[in-house]
């Protein structure tokens, strides 16, 4: 046969014979026309099937066949406007390789939870194609941005000892004749080895057994997690809006395709550009309870009271200095003003809330220690994390990226299990 090659590059190849390895996406006819569309993943082009050019048999194949059913096609690449793509196959040759039976998801409208159940089918159509494209842009743009910059690559375990970020919603696992618990953060050993590195970053999965069911919580997420010696707040204020801006330009700039499948409106995204707006955390309080909203200095955020504050700001924002009581025990707290930490959330705009958490850490031994002691977390656990505290202690900070709110921002997707491949959720583990 022919060269095999990709929808993606169908544009390269106008006027000759190419071969695409695909699935049946969708098939109608015309009479003696069949217009068969094969996506292979890449994209999705139209076949024309001619009953008097390929003969009876390939178009009673053609004609037989059924949607996802697995197929090698063959013919000569036209351009046609009117064509998904702007390009159509006038098909020459058709190969069945694999019969799909009543394939569950048919064209009409199912709900949310048939399409859960079938996520490993679910996968194939156009918008969850195309968020989890954009998702992989956003992941390789974060991998760039941080590796162009001399950030070292050093992953955090999966299985830890203790808590980062709260007692409450850590997972457990057996570990041998101990007790360990799923991941919640990276940040802490990335402390270590920013320490011994530099400038590092952790990538991977956290667990979170958060008993939520919003539209913004999964059980099992994945971010990014930069932790820079030697920098303070602002500074790590300054790497996340350089580095949101960069992924969002890479999108804008691959994945124009996929955002308009999406049928995202761009040009918010065309706005995003440092320096990004901040309040303090105090103003937001204040802003939310002219709204309306109960909420009173000391509360943390909860997903209404995020998405209110979003109404009031285009970009993505800052709310900075939270109270220590708010923020995990390694915040460090200002030194002008005890009664808040040197912590920062990144928000985005259109309801979508935060997507960064981050600031500088407590530096000192002594008031480590007591934070640690006041939070009644066992000490013999943290003691390593201390000992960075004693052989060179110096000021540092980071911050942790959220891979899926920051997709479903950018895609506006309405709900995070649509921006990773198997949503883990409080009722959802299966496939």
């Amino acid at each position: 046969m022919s060269e095999w090659i990709y929808i993606q590059d169908i544009d390269k190849y106008e006027g000759q014979l190419i071969t695409i390895k695909g699935w049946v996406f969708n098939k109608r006819r015309s009479g003696k026309i069949i217009f068969l569309l094969v996506r292979d993943g890449t994209g999705i082009i139209q076949s024309i099937i001619v009953k008097n050019e390929v003969g009876d048999d390939i178009f009673d194949v053609a004609d037989k066949l059924t949607q996802e059913s697995s197929i090698i096609v063959e013919g000569v690449v036209r351009e046609d406007k009117r064509a998904p793509g702007g390009f159509e196959l006038g098909l020459k040759h058709l190969i069945p390789v694999g019969k799909s039976i009543d394939y569950p998801i048919s064209p009409k409208e199912h709900g949310i939870g048939f399409l859960m159940e079938n996520r490993h089918l679910w996968l194939r159509s156009k918008k969850q194609n195309a968020s989890l494209r954009i998702r992989a842009e956003v992941v390789r743009s974060v991998r760039e941005f941080l590796d162009n910059r001399g950030y070292v690559n050093l992953d955090a375990p999966i299985f830890t000892p203790a808590a980062c970020e709260g007692t409450t919603t850590l997972f457990p696992v057996k570990y041998f004749n101990k007790v360990a618990y799923l991941s919640q953060s990276g940040q802490l050993y990335n402390e270590a080895a920013c320490m011994a590195f530099g400038k590092v970053y952790c990538f991977g999965p956290a667990f979170r057994a958060e008993k939520s069911k919003t539209r913004r919580h999964l059980t099992e997420f994945w971010q990014v997690e930069p932790e820079m010696a030697y920098f303070q707040m602002e500074d790590a204020i300054k790497v996340t809006e350089e580095m949101l801006e960069y992924i969002v330009r890479n999108v804008l700039e691959h994945r124009e395709r996929e955002l308009k499948i999406l049928g995202r409106d761009i040009k918010i995204l065309e706005k995003v550009h440092p320096p990004f707006p901040r309040i303090r955390y105090k103003e937001a309080i204040e802003r939310l309870q002219k709204k309306g909203i109960e909420i009173k200095y000391g509360d943390d955020f909860g997903a209404p009271d995020e998405a209110a504050l979003t109404e009031e700001f285009e970009l993505p924002f800052f709310v900075y200095h939270f109270p220590a009581d708010v923020k995990a025990f390694y915040m460090k707290k200002d030194g002008e003003n005890p009664d808040v930490t040197l912590s920062f959330d990144l928000l985005a705009p259109e309801g979508y809330g935060e997507i960064v958490g981050g600031g500088q850490r407590e530096d000192d031994y002594q008031l480590l220690l007591k934070s640690i002691k006041k939070r009644n977390l066992p000490v013999k656990n943290f003691q390593w994390y201390l000992d960075l505290r004693k052989y060179g202690s110096i000021p540092h900070s980071g911050f942790g990226l959220g891979i899926e709110r920051t997709v479903a921002w950018i895609g506006k997707i309405h709900h995070v299990r649509e921006t990773i491949p198997f949503p883990r959720m409080l009722d959802t583990i299966y496939p």
